[in-house]
């Protein structure tokens, strides 16, 4: 069956626009909260984050859930006041405080409150990680910055590959995941509290790349047509370019999502809310670079008149092979 991508463009659309205003939503909500639309993890605000776990070998150590009230207590007597506190898991913990120079004897006293009302603690799970806001700032201003020079290095390679106008919609494509997997993060983070740390930054510089590759393709296969059949209309050529990529693109993308799908169920903590990052964002890209990418370009070369462009004059043979070797991946 022909998937017709254009037909329905009002659909996608649709669907699109619903996701990202909830997204934005969650973001304000944030911003009304904790003064930002994501939750910063502590690798962006500084501070010291302790993580334990309840040791379940033991008898009935694990026989209740942790209760994060009786936990609230105890960190504001210890002076902790406006710390983050966290159940991670089932009997996990962790809790977060802006203070970046907790001695020995405090950590040391805070475990031994926490173990006499929640539970003994497994001593090989638990992290002590520190972050000065200095170093938090840098990571922080140097990620959005990669962010920014791979969006327009992709508006440079795209305007000189294909058109400007490919490389406009290429780049609100792009622009849709970013934004999507941000909203979902946002929306985890007003709900469960979930942060974004530098490994959000990395997972999102790895989903543009990702639908970049998913677009690129698309697009040579709609410059290959138009070289060769052009006297048609930009939807039907559209439409055919989206069908004959699309068991690749699928193929590709089922095959990364099982990986990473393995990764967030079994790598651990530390790896889980990137893994999870990455599958909404190569979702999203394989959505975008099908339904939305496409889709706008043939809206707007109908509406500017080029709807049934001629034939492209002169495509090097290069082009040619270059544009058969990426739509076979």
């Amino acid at each position: 069956m022909k998937l017709q991508v254009n037909k329905q463009r009002s659909r996608w659309w649709i669907i699109s626009a619903a996701i990202l205003i909830s997204g934005l939503i969650a973001m304000l909500v944030s911003w009304a909260q904790i003064g930002s639309p994501l939750r910063p993890g502590l690798d962006f605000i500084g501070g010291t984050r302790l993580q334990y776990e309840l040791d379940c070998q033991i008898p009935n150590n694990c026989s209740k859930p942790i209760d994060v009230g009786t936990v609230r207590q105890i960190v504001d007597a210890q002076g902790l006041t406006n710390s983050s506190i966290q159940v991670v898991g089932q009997y996990g913990l962790s809790v977060r405080t802006k203070e970046r120079d907790l001695k020995v004897e405090q950590r040391t006293q805070l475990e031994k409150d926490l173990s006499e009302k929640i539970g003994t603690f497994d001593p090989n799970k638990t992290q002590i990680d520190t972050v000065g806001p200095t170093v938090g700032r840098q990571l922080l201003s140097t990620g959005l910055l990669a962010l920014m020079i791979s969006f327009f290095g992709i508006i440079v390679y795209m305007t000189v590959r294909f058109e400007l106008d490919y490389a406009i919609f290429a780049i609100v494509a792009l622009f849709h995941d970013v934004w999507l997997t941000a909203g979902f993060f946002a929306i985890f983070g007003v709900v469960l509290g979930v942060e974004v740390d530098s490994l959000f930054i990395v997972a999102l510089l790895t989903i543009i790349g990702f639908s970049v590759n998913d677009t690129v393709v698309i697009y040579d296969r709609i410059r290959e047509i138009i070289s060769k059949d052009g006297n048609r209309a930009i939807a039907d050529i559209v439409d055919d370019a989206v069908n004959q990529t699309l068991a690749r693109s699928i193929n590709t993308t089922l095959t990364v999502l099982l990986t990473l799908l393995s990764i967030f169920l079994f790598g651990g903590e530390t790896l889980k809310y990137f893994a999870l990052a990455l599958i909404i964002g190569f979702s999203t890209g394989a959505y975008s670079s099908i339904f939305i990418a496409s889709s706008l370009l043939a809206w707007w070369r109908e509406r500017t008149g080029r709807g049934i462009p001629a034939p492209a004059e002169g495509l090097s043979q290069v082009d040619a092979t270059s544009s058969n070797d990426a739509s076979s991946v």
